[in-house]
């Protein structure tokens, strides 16, 4: 009984760790749900869309390739480029969580976002592991994915219920800026943003719909090289 009074404890602090990280969740989870409407997909598509993807700014990308007619390849290519920064995620909470059972693991992989990594690898750090650490991380992570499930079935039947001549699909660049500017912290970051949106922006009438994909791939390869140049540049004497 103690030992479980202990998880529910520890479970309610990572809750009130993420609390005020909720709010911004919901008009994210609207804008992919109105985005996937507009795509084309039917409701039951555009919530599985969430159930199995549950990445924001992945589903937002896959919507408008599926809007496009892209490729299933090159959409889902697109997809795991976008979330390449999930592994170096799982790679830094492993010396934390690594030790739990294979459904554990399971469950932290699916309900891994970037705020509740970003939580949990502070609390780990700075305030101790302690016991029942995954109860922590699920008090983060298990809010989020309920709010966005209910924040994207919002956006859905919103975008269902609103006219198709008011082109509310011209909210998810914005979306996407809003997403971008926080990010942009030196120049390594500066340089990826803006390689990738320029060979985006020039490979946009690339065959196969692989724009998008190009600038993606470009962006990660200048980021990656300017921030080794830059530790270099630091490094040497």
């Amino acid at each position: 009984m103690a030992n479980e009074q202990a998880a529910q404890q520890v479970f309610k602090n990572g809750l009130r760790a993420i609390a005020p990280m909720l709010p911004g969740v919901v008009p994210f989870g609207m804008t992919t749900g109105i985005a996937a409407t507009e795509a084309g997909l039917a409701p039951l598509m555009s919530m599985g869309m969430s159930l199995i993807i549950f990445a924001g700014a992945a589903q937002l990308v896959i919507a408008q390739l599926i809007g496009d007619g892209a490729l299933p390849l090159i959409i889902v290519l697109t997809g795991l480029i976008i979330n390449l920064r999930m592994v170096m995620y799982s790679a830094s909470l492993a010396p934390y969580l690594g030790h739990l059972s294979t459904h554990w693991k399971a469950a932290i992989a699916y309900l891994l976002t970037d705020q509740a990594y970003a939580v949990s690898i502070t609390h780990f750090m700075h305030a101790g592991v302690g016991q029942h650490r995954q109860w922590f991380y699920m008090g983060t992570a298990f809010p989020l994915w309920v709010l966005w499930l209910l924040a994207t079935a919002a956006g859905i039947w919103l975008g269902a219920a609103v006219p198709p001549g008011w082109q509310i699909g011209f909210a998810l660049p914005l979306v996407f800026l809003v997403l971008l500017v926080p990010v942009i912290r030196d120049r390594p970051s500066a340089a990826a943003a803006l390689t990738g949106g320029g060979v985006a922006l020039a490979a946009h009438d690339a065959p196969y719909h692989l724009g998008l994909t190009i600038g993606a791939i470009a962006g990660v390869a200048t980021g990656v090289s300017a921030e080794l140049a830059l530790h270099r540049r630091r490094s040497s004497p």
